[in-house]
Formats: C-alpha cells, sequence, structure tokens
C-alpha cells in the first residue's frame, strides 16, 4: 500500500503554481507587446499623410494667405546666378536692359494662321555664346524631335503631325525672314513663347535650347542653296563655362531658367 507523503505533495503543489505563475507571465507580456506595437502601429505617419501644404493652396500661418513662399529679397539659390547673361537669355545687353519694345513702329505683323511675325530683331544676339560642334548640333536633333517636330515638321517648314491633323501652321523656318533672324530670336521664343506656342522655359535647360537653335540652323542651311552664308560661329568671347548639353533626358534644376528677361 501506498502511504501518504505530505513532503512530497508539498513539492508536487509548489512546482505547479511555478508554472502557472510562468504561463501568467508570458501571457501578460505577450500582451503588453501586442498592444504596444497596434498602439504604436495606429499613430504612425506616412510621409503622404504627413502635415504639409499642397502647391497653391491657402494658407493661414502667413500674412500674404500664401503656403508657397518667394525667395527673400536680394538672394540667389545656388547655381542660378546667371551671370552669363547672353547665355541665358539671348539678348544684347541693350535688350537685357529694354522695358519696351526698341522701335515702337515695327508692329509684328499677324499672318493667316494666327502666327505673330517678328520683323524687328533688334536687342537679340547675332553669334552663338557656346562652341558650336557635333556633339551641340546632335543634341539640338534629339531635343528637336522630342519637343519640336509635332509642330515645326522634320526641316522646320510647319508641317508636323498635329498641324497635319488641324492645329494652325507655325511659320516655316526656310523663308528670308527667319533664315536672316539672328540666332537670339530662336532662343527667346523657346524660352518665353510666342504666339499660339507655349514657353518651354520649364522642360528645356538653356543648354538645351542652345543646341535646339544650332539644330535649327542646320535646318534653315541645309534646306536653302546659299545657306552656307548664315553664321554658325560662336561669339568671339566664348562662353568656356556654360553648362554642357548630355545626352541623358535629365534636366537638372540648376539648369531650368524659367526667365528669360523682359520681353
Amino acid at each position: 500500500m501506498l502511504k501518504n507523503n505530505p513532503q512530497a505533495e508539498r513539492k508536487m503543489e509548489g512546482k505547479s503554481k511555478k508554472e502557472t505563475g510562468k504561463s501568467g507571465g508570458r501571457f501578460l507580456f505577450f500582451a503588453f507587446c501586442l498592444f504596444t506595437f497596434s498602439f504604436a502601429a495606429a499613430c504612425r505617419y506616412d510621409m503622404q499623410d504627413q502635415p504639409r501644404y499642397k502647391a497653391l493652396k491657402k494658407s493661414d500661418f502667413f500674412k500674404d494667405g500664401k503656403a508657397m513662399r518667394e525667395l527673400p529679397e536680394g538672394t540667389v539659390p545656388r547655381g542660378f546666378l546667371r551671370e552669363d547673361k547672353a547665355f541665358y537669355t539671348g539678348k544684347t545687353e541693350a535688350g537685357q536692359n529694354a522695358t519696351t519694345a526698341p522701335n515702337p513702329a515695327a508692329t509684328p505683323a499677324t499672318d493667316a494662321s494666327g502666327n505673330t511675325l517678328v520683323t524687328d530683331f533688334s536687342g537679340l544676339i547675332e553669334e552663338f555664346p557656346v562652341p558650336v560642334s557635333k556633339e551641340l548640333i546632335d543634341r539640338g536633333e534629339q531635343r528637336y524631335k522630342v519637343f519640336c517636330i509635332v509642330c515645326h515638321g522634320p526641316v522646320g517648314n510647319g508641317d508636323g503631325m498635329i498641324v497635319r491633323r488641324g492645329f494652325s501652321k507655325p511659320p516655316t523656318y526656310n523663308d528670308d525672314r527667319l533664315r536672316n533672324a539672328p540666332v537670339g530670336h530662336f532662343y527667346d521664343v523657346i524660352t518665353n513663347g510666342q504666339g499660339k506656342m507655349n514657353s518651354y522655359a520649364s522642360q528645356v535647360p538653356p543648354a538645351d535650347r542652345w543646341a535646339i537653335v544650332a539644330y535649327i540652323r542646320t535646318l534653315q542651311i541645309s534646306q536653302n542653296p546659299n545657306g552656307a552664308n548664315m553664321p554658325m560661329t560662336p561669339m568671339n568671347r566664348t562662353n568656356t563655362n556654360a553648362p554642357t548639353p548630355t545626352m541623358n533626358n535629365a534636366n537638372p534644376a540648376a539648369a531650368t531658367e524659367t526667365h528669360g528677361g523682359a520681353r
């Protein structure tokens, strides 16, 4: 017969209580971790959900009510000094300082398609402010086919695909008026737009604008038997510090210019 052993029974009871205590502790620890994780996940902000102002929205914080802030007066962002005014505006010093048309009597005419036909090119530079090389022209051809060919056509006759589908025909590059126009005129139109053409300053950085102008001159020469007389040489003070067009699709913010000077 088995006899009751009080000492053994006490040991079994103690062991059972310890196991019960451990199980309860594990449960409390797991519950605490689950609560902490759930609370943290519920309170976090993703980047797309963080408090912020949207562009052009109203702000009650600033006195002028604008959420987008202007640069403090007299400050210049890094990379936007624009010391070479001819390179960044396509204009002579007189053209840069002009606040009105140099010749008010030379009012631009309008053709049957509603295009503005500028005949007064005063205040615009005659020669390229960058060296004209094969690489520059190749870059200009690439950018021309991206931004210009849809309206101006493969050789600049104003017969691009959207013109064939009903859009107003732009002026041809291959008439005497634009063959004799200074290179600064084409740069200025790309920068500021003209007539039905919008500004491309936000899409095309200054170096690429000059590349496109070089390619336009190349098209004019190719379509004109006497085209060799048109200047393709750079200015005597060739700008060696000007940004060089690259054969990638990136448009660095530092190269983008949204102001081409007063028109």
